[in-house]
């Protein structure tokens, strides 16, 4: 029985004996592994410089190098590859050796294949938990938002008829939709009902990312790529491996990186930042914008070969303006997970009259919106029945109504002046910088751009203040 692709090995076997190199040569891929094999330590130390190993396989007895030195040097070049030393002469200080020098085991020789296999699959397990535990920090800072995709309106009925079709599959999987209507939610409720859920699943806001780190962050590096580059670092496709990763804001990813990601999803194979050599992982791609990114093709500013590739399934996520009888069951849960209470014990905190002025409400910043209220209604009730003036102000004025140019004319209520959408945009932008206290960070986060555009929108701001004044 082969093993499984998500537990599949990037190994370095090195022993002098010609006979073991061509039966490893030939049975490590047999077992689902890649392979590299070497005649000596030194061409052995020189295959660690060039690429990156899950595991080397080393004789402790070597012409030029020991297993041992080599075993040495290797922490040093690449401190997450396991080693396991192969030895003719067992016995206590042999293993005593191999282990100081941080061994992951040793074999005695010879030793039969399914020894091999097994030692092999134990360095699996601990390299995907590793990945979990990687993953799960990482998700722990990025959680934000109901935990669960709510919603029985017919526009999110279509959505999950179409998520439970997909999530089983391994296709690519682009989510769009406005800021705060829950892609990231739509994403991580996929991961769960896939087959790799029980596998690490790794959230990459795109516009959060340094321009100038951003494939190292995503393919990792090697010791001394750059400056600063002061130790081997795992980028976060290999983390996942096995898994999903998710990239939120896609349209913020430079053409530069867009290529590497198209490579990546024709071949699965990925290239560290100062190797020459690439390797396979096995990682499901999420993906998900506000932007238009059709309109971003036409601008040049996206690839088409890549949107072409990511939208193998898309799915749209409706604005919360579109889905009003959702808000109440909305609003419910999210007042749960503010008051750290179960449902049952909040869901009549919430007044009619309150839930009357959250339907009014047109909601630009959708359910993420909604969620800071529903907290600041909790805080502010003290924990008991919220009415509406527990709302934010802006929450509780009602929505404005055109009035007809033919009524204004005969007698009735003047239209309000219209408004142009910069200046409804730069409204929205203003009131979300103010509600951060005005950190750009948060507030360029909870709009769903990036820093750099929020800066520029602040300068257009300032600019047509100036030609207004």
């Amino acid at each position: 029985m082969e093993t499984p692709v998500h537990k599949s090995l990037r190994v370095l076997f090195a022993d002098d004996e010609k006979s073991l190199q061509e039966f490893m040569r030939t049975e490590l891929p047999r077992l689902g592994h890649e392979v590299t094999v070497c005649p000596d330590g030194r061409s052995a130390l020189k295959a660690l410089e060039r690429g990156n190993y899950d595991v080397a396989i080393l004789d402790i007895r070597m012409p030029g190098l020991t297993g041992i030195q080599v075993l040495e040097q290797l922490k040093q070049l690449s401190p997450h590859t396991e080693a396991i030393l192969l030895t003719g002469h067992p016995g206590l200080d042999t293993a005593v050796e191999a282990l100081r020098f941080g061994a992951f085991d040793y074999l005695t020789k010879p030793c039969k294949l399914a020894e091999i296999e097994v030692m092999l699959q134990r360095v699996a397990e601990k390299r995907e938990l590793t990945n979990k535990n990687l993953a799960l920090q990482r998700r722990l800072k990025a959680a934000e938002g109901p935990s669960v995709l709510v919603g029985s309106s017919p526009a999110m009925q279509a959505v999950h008829r179409l998520i439970s079709r997909i999530a089983p599959t391994d296709s690519t999987v682009l989510i769009l939709g406005e800021t705060g209507t829950g892609k990231e939610l739509a994403a991580r409720t996929i991961f769960q009902q896939s087959r790799r859920c029980d596998m690490p699943f790794v959230p990459v806001n795109c516009g959060a990312l340094s321009e100038n780190l951003v494939e190292s962050e995503l393919f990792g590096h090697r010791k001394g790529a750059f400056t600063g580059a002061d130790r081997d670092h795992r980028g976060l496709f290999e983390v996942a491996n096995g898994g999903t990763v998710f990239l939120d804001e896609l349209g913020e990813l430079n053409k530069n990186i867009q290529v590497k990601l198209l490579r990546f999803l024709e071949s699965g194979e990925i290239r560290r930042v100062g190797e020459s050599e690439p390797f396979k992982t096995d990682v499901r791609v999420l993906c998900a914008t506000n932007r238009d990114l059709r309109a971003m093709i036409e601008q040049d500013e996206f690839r088409e070969d890549l949107y072409f590739r990511i939208n193998t399934f898309e799915i749209r996520l409706p604005a919360l303006r579109e889905r009003r009888e959702d808000i109440p069951e909305l609003a419910r849960h999210l007042l749960s997970r503010a008051a750290r209470r179960p449902l049952d014990q909040v869901a009549e905190l919430l007044t009619p009259e309150a839930i009357d002025a959250l339907l009014e409400h047109d909601w630009p910043g959708n359910v993420r919106e909604l969620a800071n209220v529903m907290e600041h209604a909790f805080i502010l009730s003290g924990g008991g029945a919220i009415l509406p003036e527990h709302l934010p102000q802006s929450v509780r004025q009602p929505r404005r109504i055109s009035v007809p140019v033919a009524a204004a004319a005969s007698g009735g209520c003047s239209p309000p002046p219209a408004r142009t959408l910069r200046e409804i945009e730069m409204e929205h932008l203003l009131r979300v910088l103010e509600k951060h206290g005005g950190n750009k960070p948060a507030a360029a986060a909870e709009l769903g751009i990036s820093l750099k555009t929020l800066y520029n929108k602040l300068n257009q701001l300032q600019e047509d203040r100036k030609q207004a004044g």
